[in-house]
C-alpha cells in the first residue's frame, strides 16, 4: 500500500507500507494491502505502521482527520501530524502540541465571537443613528 499522510502545512508521510493501525472513533483498526476500500474519521491518537522494506514499525501522532483507502492508495489529511520512533516522547508531543493549539483555535473562536457581537452592536447602532 502507498500511505500518504498530509497536514495543511506539509506532507507527513509518503511511502510504502506493509500495513497501519490507526484509531477512528469506534475504536482501533488494522489496515493489509488486499484490505476493502473504505472511508473512516480518525481521532487524535497514534497511527502505526510497517514500511514495506520490513524495517522497525513506525509511529505518526495524528489530530483529528480522514483516512480514505482505494486501491493501494491510503491518504490520510488530518489538521496536525509528528513522525517518531519513541512512542512514550511521542505521546507526550502529541499530549503538549495538540492540545496547544485546541487551545490556540478555542481563544481564536472566542476572539471571533467577540467581534462578531461588536459588528452586530455597531449595526444596530447605526440603524437606530439613520431613524
Amino acid at each position: 500500500m502507498h500511505l500518504r499522510i498530509v497536514t495543511p502545512a506539509k506532507m507527513c508521510v509518503d511511502r510504502k507500507v506493509r500495513r497501519l493501525v490507526a484509531e477512528a472513533p469506534n475504536g482501533f483498526f488494522g489496515m493489509l494491502p488486499n484490505h476493502l476500500d473504505f472511508v473512516t474519521q480518525l481521532v487524535p491518537g497514534i497511527l502505526l505502521y510497517q514500511p514495506e522494506d520490513g524495517g522497525d514499525d513506525r509511529f505518526v501522532a495524528v489530530n483529528s482527520g480522514t483516512l480514505v483507502k482505494c486501491g493501494n492508495d491510503v491518504r490520510v489529511a488530518v489538521r496536525g501530524a509528528i513522525e517518531g520512533d519513541d512512542l512514550g516522547r511521542l505521546q507526550e508531543r502529541l499530549e503538549t502540541e495538540f492540545h496547544k493549539q485546541d487551545e490556540d483555535e478555542r481563544v481564536a473562536r472566542s476572539a471571533l465571537a467577540r467581534l462578531e457581537a461588536s459588528m452586530i452592536r455597531r449595526f444596530r447602532d447605526l440603524e437606530r443613528a439613520g431613524k
